[in-house]
This record gives C-alpha cells, structure tokens and sequence, in this order.
C-alpha cells in the first residue's frame, strides 16, 4: 500500500500500455477511485503532453524484455493490474508481431507478476469479442465455442490459454470487449476514419462491405466496466464487455450524416473487404451484470457526436481524403 499526497494510504494500479487510447481514459478511471496510476509506455515514446498523465508514473518498457519487465513490477509494486498493450489492428500489424507481443508479452508480464513478494489482488487482462469469430450463435455469451478468424483474434485467445498456466498464481480476470471507439481511437480504424470525414465535411470517402454489424461501446463505458472487474476481482472468470446492441455500417453513416448536416457519398472498394470478416458480432452482458450490477450504456449516437465535436473542435483539424 502506497501514501497519497494527504498521508493516507491508497492504492496503486499499473497498466501496461497506459499512453494508448484505452489507457488514457482508463488512467482517469483509476485516479478518480482513488489509485496511484503507474504504467509502461514503449521505449523511445515521447513524454505525453496530455494532462491526463500528469500524476502517473510512466516506466519505458519494451514488453518483450523479460528483465525489463520484472524490474517494472517490482518499481510499480501494484495492488491491481490493468493489461492493456497489445498490437490489436487485425489488417495493419505484421502477424508475427501480433502473435510475440499478445502472447509472449502478456507471458513476460505474468510471469514478474507471480514473482512478486506480495502479488496483487486483481489483474485483468484485456482479449477481444473477435476470439468467437464467424460464429452464428446470433447473441454470443460467454459460453460460445471459440473460432477466431484471423491473426488478431488466434493471439488474443492464445493469451487467454497462456493466462491459465498462472491461474493458481495470480487473480487473474478476462475482459472481452467487443468493438469500442471515442475520442482519440486512431483513424486507421473504422468509426474515427468515418468521423474524421464528416468532421471535415469530406464529400466522399470508400469503404468495404456496409452491412457488416458490429456491437459498438464508448471506450468510457468500456474502462467503467474494467475497474468494475478489478473492484469484485472474480479471480479465473471471464466477461464480455459491450453495449449488447449491433449497428450495421449503414446505420453508423446514417446517424452521422444525421450529426454533421450532410449526406457523403459512398464508394465501396474492393480493397476495403476484409478476407475473414466477422459478419456480425453482438454480445450478451448478462454475465458481467451479475458480478458487478448494472453499467452504463452510452448511446452510440452520443459518442459519435462526441468525436464529431472533438475532431472538429481540435487546431490541426484538416479535410480527410
């Protein structure tokens, strides 16, 4: 236990990937309920201007350096874990890369934890709603057979079977959030890139396959739910985490033409169709909302328009191609 600035005793978090976009929000969360906030960034990365990180402590640590990382656990001494980093663009990341980082990294970062004096009382660990794949069990639950379709969705399920060699170690909880957006996700994914356009009053803009239905959150939802589970701390179980309603691609542009005044123009190109689309992904909460009660579910309509001002609103802002 840890000394807040007052003299009293509070508690400390370390997340791994602090400065990414959940991070950020994720670091608000924790030092509004009272946690000193530490965290690895990756070596090399500038020291964040945001004012978000101004009371954390950030450690520069490559997740695949194993001494780094133990080195790192031992400073942060944490009462609870938030791992977050990961290499998660299923198109973009070279598939060895993903695969190192997801699982052997996740692997390093247990293993410091388990070597602890005095281990945490909860380290959630952050796989993805893409684990169940093509699945056509409609409304997926946590009882959904795995079938990942791609490289992203093979390493998070790896590193949940990694995860499991430690469950007599360590409290170990698994998040799986299904698709989530807000201010700050990178534009190289689907909803910011969108935005970006509207935000910019974009004439056009191309996209792939429109009736693909994805169960969006707000990532503040999202980071809601995971101190929740690091709060009850269900050690060995795991939870979706999402809004429990599908939105097609249609519907999205719908509501932000809705947003910005104006209809764009759509051209659907082939280069955009992913191989091994997930067609549909639309999850049950029922599971999360009996361990830790009822949570928040942000319109999406809300968070995009939320994006939409941010994007809007920010001096570099400039037309989108």
């Amino acid at each position: 236990m840890t000394r807040s600035e007052a003299g009293r005793p509070s508690r400390r978090a370390f997340v791994t990937g602090l400065t990414g976009f959940t991070g950020r929000y994720m670091a608000e969360r924790l030092q509004a309920a009272g946690y000193d906030v530490w965290g690895t960034v990756a070596p090399g990365t500038p020291p964040p201007a945001d004012p978000a990180f101004a009371h954390c402590t950030l450690l520069p640590v490559d997740l695949l350096d194993a001494d780094a990382m133990r080195a790192a656990a031992a400073d942060a001494r944490p009462d609870a874990v938030v791992h977050l980093a990961a290499r998660a663009h299923v198109a973009q990341d070279e598939p060895s890369q993903t695969y190192a980082v997801n699982i052997v990294g996740t692997r390093n970062l247990l293993a410091a934890l388990a070597g602890l004096d005095r281990r945490p009382s909860a380290v959630l660990l952050a796989s993805s709603a893409n684990i169940y794949g093509n699945s056509t069990a409609g409304v997926l639950d946590e009882t959904v057979a795995p079938a990942p379709a791609n490289d992203y969705a093979v390493s998070k399920l790896a590193m949940e079977y990694a995860a499991k060699l430690w469950s007599d170690r360590l409290p170990i909880v698994i998040a799986r959030p299904f698709n989530y957006t807000g201010v700050g996700q990178s534009d190289a994914y689907l909803l910011p890139k969108l935005v970006a356009h509207y935000a910019s009053n974009a004439p056009r803009i191309s996209l792939g396959n429109l009736d693909v239905s994805r169960d969006f959150s707000d990532v503040r939802d999202v980071t809601a739910a995971y101190l929740k589970l690091v709060e009850a701390a269900p050690a060995g179980e795991t939870f979706n985490v999402c809004s429990e309603r599908a939105y097609s691609l249609k519907e999205v542009l719908a509501m932000l033409s809705r947003i910005a005044g104006y209809v764009i123009d759509v051209t659907i190109d082939p280069r955009f169709v992913r191989h091994n689309e997930v067609k549909s992904l639309s999850g049950s909460r029922d599971k999360l909302r009996r361990a830790v009660g009822e949570l928040p579910v942000t319109p999406l309509d809300e968070t995009l328009r939320w994006m939409v001002d941010a994007m809007r609103a920010a001096p570099s802002a400039h037309a989108a191609g």
